[in-house]
């Protein structure tokens, strides 16, 4: 019986909790459960409304966002025994700067990528300012894709960084491995999973697959260094808009949807332009990638007077705040 319930729960008395597989599980569960309560919502009031069109195709995405922030949020309280803010929202000011330099690191990095397909020839593009969806105006049209990108953005990060590295780091934080070690193989594995989860997008090849495993070490780099989630989610959210918005290019393998600024069609080499799937899967890419990495490592070191791995995120409720100087 005390083996049972070591398999399953860490701690003794009021400060036992699930061990992190179970947490990780049981959070997931809980996603897919919400997901589907809140998109059965936005469905009826929307079809109540009198909407259609892609409307109806964007509900599993917007219903997506609250239905990982609850659960996040009920599986730190009665799992994981944590904040919600703990698994990287301490919103504040230096919060919102970090926020803004995501965003504008995420649009420099797939802009970079587009002006050297274009200086090379690898892209045409044949059209500007093109609605999508036959008749609705650009404005119109633009707007739904712009809230897709920002949803997605919000609760991948949420989920892949926030909640399951956190996780990771924890269930991984062996004597043997220490801190550090934890969160970095932490770190590897969420993004490995990541890249994972994209194998089955459209036209996915192994090496697109690597590529967004790599774009989550990308990702997650803000966060190790930071144990906050403004960097991730600001990268994210732009990376999206231009590629798909802006530049009209497909977005891990799934076509430019609602309007687009520039319609364009990549030509070059598969290997460097990534082909049917989109910059992910090709060079480029990879190229920008291990760039960000290294600009939002002198980000960090340049707004906080220090760089190194936040070994807090590997510390059970109650050990990060007492041994770490604050992240916020």
């Amino acid at each position: 019986m005390r083996t049972l319930v070591w398999i399953f729960l860490e701690g003794g008395g009021e400060t036992s909790r699930p061990r992190a597989l179970w947490r990780l599980l049981l959070q997931f569960v809980l996603w897919q459960i919400l997901a589907g309560i809140f998109a059965g919502i936005l469905f009826v009031s929307w079809r109540a409304a009198g909407g259609g069109g892609i409307g109806l195709s964007l509900v599993g995405f917007v219903a997506n966002l609250p239905a990982v922030l609850v659960s996040v949020w009920l599986a730190g309280r009665f799992f994981d025994r944590r904040r919600f803010e703990d698994f990287g929202f301490h919103l504040g000011r230096r919060w919102f700067y970090d926020l803004l330099f995501g965003l504008v690191l995420g649009a420099a990095l797939i802009s970079g990528v587009f002006a050297v397909e274009d200086a090379l020839g690898w892209v045409k593009v044949r059209g500007t300012l093109e609605s999508l969806l036959p008749g609705l105006p650009f404005a119109t049209a633009l707007l739904p894709v712009l809230v897709l990108y920002l949803c997605v953005g919000i609760y991948e990060e949420t989920f892949s960084r926030g909640y399951q590295l956190r996780n990771l780091a924890e269930g991984l934080n062996l004597p043997f491995i220490g801190e550090r070690g934890a969160v970095v193989a932490a770190w590897v594995l969420s993004s490995a999973f990541f890249g994972l989860l994209h194998l089955f997008n459209p036209n996915a090849t192994a090496v697109s697959a690597a590529n967004v495993a790599l774009a989550g070490l990308l990702l997650g780099t803000g966060y190790v260094l930071t144990g906050e989630l403004a960097i991730p989610i600001g990268i994210h959210i732009t990376w999206n808009i231009f590629e798909g918005v802006v530049y009209g290019l497909p977005v891990s393998g799934t076509s430019p949807v609602g309007a687009v600024f520039f319609a364009s069609r990549e030509r070059g080499p598969d290997v460097w332009t990534g082909g049917a799937f989109g910059p992910e899967g090709g060079l480029l890419v990879t190229a920008a990638v291990l760039v960000g990495m290294v600009i939002t490592a002198g980000w960090v070191k340049l707004s906080r007077g220090r760089l190194g791995i936040r070994e807090e995120l590997a510390r059970r409720p109650g050990e990060d705040g007492a041994k770490s100087d604050r992240m916020r």
